[in-house]
């Protein structure tokens, strides 16, 4: 068998002091996560963040650089997930959309609320993209390249 790590998608998204987060219902237990989800075939990271985005919560997103690249072990379930984080600006929520099944809705928080809470936070790359995001770490997008 090769060992196939889980490519997944998030956006870090800022406004007025608060992060764009979503609460969600992940193995019964309710919590808190970027717009984020998996890669899909036939899509670049940047249509799949979009994609996410616009899914679990209703908002347009526009990419603009990648914050980062992460690397996590989730030993419960013995998986390896391996995620881009991008930076960029929300249109405005179309409220009519449907979210994605699990998801309960987007939410805002400040980086105090969201270390109040950060044992309700999906993984610990939450909390790492919002540092990182904080720090300015900020790579052209460039850096990604289809071919």
């Amino acid at each position: 068998m090769i060992w196939t790590p889980h490519v997944t998608v998030a956006a870090v998204a800022e406004e007025n002091g608060r992060f764009l987060l979503v609460e969600e219902v992940v193995d019964g237990r309710r919590c808190f996560n970027q717009p984020a989800g998996h890669w899909d075939p036939g899509e670049t990271l940047l249509q799949a963040v979009v994609r996410e985005t616009l899914e679990e919560t209703g908002h347009l997103f526009r990419p603009e650089y990648l914050t980062g690249i992460y690397h996590w072990e989730y030993p419960a379930k013995n998986l390896t997930y391996l995620r881009f984080a991008f930076g960029g600006h929300l249109g405005t929520r179309d409220t009519s959309r449907a979210l994605d099944a699990g998801i309960i809705g987007p939410v805002w928080l400040t980086p105090e609320e969201m270390a109040a809470r950060a044992g309700e936070m999906r993984s610990v790359m939450v909390q790492r993209c919002m540092a990182d995001y904080r720090a300015g770490q900020r790579y052209p997008l460039e850096l990604l390249h289809m071919v």
